[in-house]
């Protein structure tokens, strides 16, 4: 990453101003990310779901390879 960051947290006890005012930050951000994103989800059926957890190549066994 070559940007700075954008929050630097330096330690200490923070007021319920400084935790309200990055709450609203990092919510605004993420909602602004959020409504700007450019890929849709798209619905997976069971049947896709499921042939990612098949694997229908033939493995040898290691040393019971026989």
């Amino acid at each position: 990453m070559t940007e700075n960051p954008m929050v630097r947290v330096a330690g200490g006890s923070p007021t319920d101003e400084e935790l309200a005012a990055i709450v609203t930050v990092v919510s605004e951000h993420y909602e602004q990310e959020a409504s700007t994103a450019t890929i849709t989800d798209e619905p997976v059926d069971r049947w896709s779901r499921s042939l990612r957890m098949r694997d229908t190549r033939r493995r040898e066994w290691g040393r019971f390879a026989g």
